[in-house]
């Protein structure tokens, strides 16, 4: 059926459609400007046949209803609930992102500590949920949604349902509720449920992240739904054998068919993520763990309860390069290796730093233990896309260096974390067995400004001993350190913690090069050495453009 909306419709006398960002079986989404605090927001808006729908209206509801009375930085935020021409319509959060059912989708499967990442923002934002009383049953990776930078959103409420409550479900007894393959034993044998029937269901969906499939598919929803209930799932280590194994128990532990063998709660679930991804993932000890709430990235996020076409860069083992429509219908092709901020985040984690160096010119958001809370995200597909932000110049994405290596790459998906603002995620180069990088000679991280700027960059390096120098470009990034010119400044120290850097000369660019790592505890004792940066930041002088 043809939607019965049309851009510019006015919706609550507040809420101007622009655009229609998808559509299910019950409601569609809707991109709108909200009029009266000049902010853009998701409009979900019940299809009309069902406006005569009881039960679809009630469902409409108790989703506002669910979402409305919890706050958390990874849950997405109902604004509104109106009703326009008898249509009901939910005022949500909204930002550019992909779901990660997208993701998968293009990628198969993801690596461990992304899989990690993912699960600790689910796990929290299930944790609020269940301490609030309610039961999502529907996590799965279509309701689960990327931002640009990297933050983890649980959406879609639709059929969440409070527990020892009064009210109806809503549905038959024999109706199963949720996506047949993410559904939890208790869920297919329509047995009473808990939070643990959440938990279950996230651990399907990191077995997918790490695998690239769920361990159960039937012929029909029917067999795949029953088969967890008859038998185990395949042993992760065995699709996937380079595994952690700490990692793919702890996701058969959340598997377990008896809910009270399961971990008992969404904390749970996110210490023991956190745990793990401590003991090391992907080789080494990372000690990327953000604080519990904070959003697999480090900060809240909204994002779009259902992703439009347009397809932001989501951190991860490798780029996400696809063309895209953005909302001119300009096709569009991903920068690679690139992670972008919006002007509205440039500008509140530039204020935040400002007041810092106000008072003693030091580094406040990277030193201290508070993290930015961003606004809404977007990624710049190309030089003639990037729009310089009004206010402070700051650092708008990043990308690593490393010309001699044999890909040209270095931990790129732990890029967006020099971005963050949280002190406790870093960007680190891989292990070396000499600290001045062997042949390489070096490696580094490329900062991009908002604008062409002269001032200070500030870096904070977590190992020591540690040797940096900075070159600067104005127009392109150049492929090889000699071409970079002369370095524009240099500095050594022996103690971790952060370091600026004078930059006389207006540059886009900026090159943050290591020549000297210091010895880290998450390398071995063949390899020591590693380059460490806790974040990276910019201060443009009064002189600057």
């Amino acid at each position: 059926m043809a939607s019965s909306l049309v851009p510019n419709t006015l919706i609550g006398a507040r809420y101007r459609l622009e655009r229609r960002l998808g559509q299910g079986g019950m409601a569609e989404v809707w991109l709108a400007s909200d009029i009266s605090l000049s902010r853009k927001v998701a409009v979900k808006m019940m299809k009309t046949q069902h406006n005569n729908d009881p039960v679809v209206v009630e469902r409409f509801r108790r989703e506002a209803q669910a979402v409305g009375n919890l706050s958390h930085p990874n849950i997405v935020t109902v604004y509104d609930v109106v009703e326009n021409d008898g249509q009901q319509a939910v005022i949500m959060e909204y930002v550019e992102g992909m779901t990660l059912r997208e993701v998968l989708d293009q990628k198969t499967r993801i690596s461990p500590s992304l899989t990690i990442h993912i699960g600790m923002a689910i796990a929290s934002a299930l944790d609020a949920a269940h301490d609030s009383g309610i039961v999502h049953r529907d996590i799965k990776p279509g309701n689960i949604l990327l931002t640009p930078a990297g933050r983890v959103m649980l959406a879609d409420f639709g059929i969440a349902k409070a527990v020892n409550t009064t009210e109806s479900d809503l549905t038959n007894q024999n109706i199963m509720m949720g996506t047949a393959k993410y559904l939890s034993p208790e869920q297919v044998r329509g047995k009473p449920l808990d939070g643990r029937a959440d938990i279950y269901s996230l651990g399907l969906v990191l077995y997918e992240c790490l695998v690239g499939r769920v361990p159960f598919i039937g012929e029909s929803d029917v067999d795949t739904a029953l088969a967890r209930v008859q038998r185990e799932p395949t042993n992760l280590l065995k699709k996937r054998p380079n595994l952690p194994p700490a990692l793919a128990n702890f996701i058969h532990l959340m598997l377990q068919r008896d809910p009270s063998r399961r971990p008992d709660t969404g904390l749970h679930v996110y210490e023991m993520l956190h745990r793990i991804r401590e003991a090391g993932v992907d080789g080494t000890p990372t000690g990327l763990t953000p604080a519990r709430g904070q959003g697999g990235f480090g900060g809240s996020h909204p994002i779009s309860p259902i992703s439009g076409s347009d397809r932001p860069v989501i951190p991860g083992e490798a780029t996400i390069s696809n063309p895209v429509t953005r909302g001119d219908s300009t096709p569009t092709q991903l920068a690679p290796r690139r992670f972008s901020v919006a002007p509205s985040t440039m500008l509140a984690a530039a204020m935040v730093l400002i007041v810092a160096l106000a008072g003693f010119l030091t580094w406040r958001s990277i030193t201290s233990d508070t993290t930015i809370a961003p606004g809404e995200v977007v990624v710049e597909t190309s030089p003639a896309l990037a729009v310089a932000p009004a206010g402070p110049v700051i650092i708008t994405r990043a990308l690593s260096f490393d010309p001699n290596g044999d890909d040209g790459m270095e931990n790129d998906d732990l890029l967006p974390f020099l971005l963050d603002g949280s002190p406790r995620t870093q960007w680190r180069t891989v292990c070396y067995g000499d600290k001045f990088f062997g042949s390489k000679g070096g490696v580094g991280v490329v900062l991009e400004l908002s604008t062409p700027a002269a001032g200070t960059l500030m870096v904070n390096p977590q190992t020591k001993p540690w040797g940096i120098e900075v070159y600067a470009a104005s127009d392109v990034v150049p492929a090889t350190l000699d071409q970079w010119g002369p370095r524009v400044a240099k500095n050594y120290g022996t103690e971790v913690g952060a370091t600026t850097f004078v930059v006389a000369d207006p540059a886009k660019y900026l090159l943050v090069w290591f020549r000297e790592a210091g010895v880290s505890s998450a390398c071995s004792t063949k390899n020591p050495f590693q380059g460490v940066l806790a974040g990276a930041a910019f201060t443009a002088s009064l002189a600057a453009p």
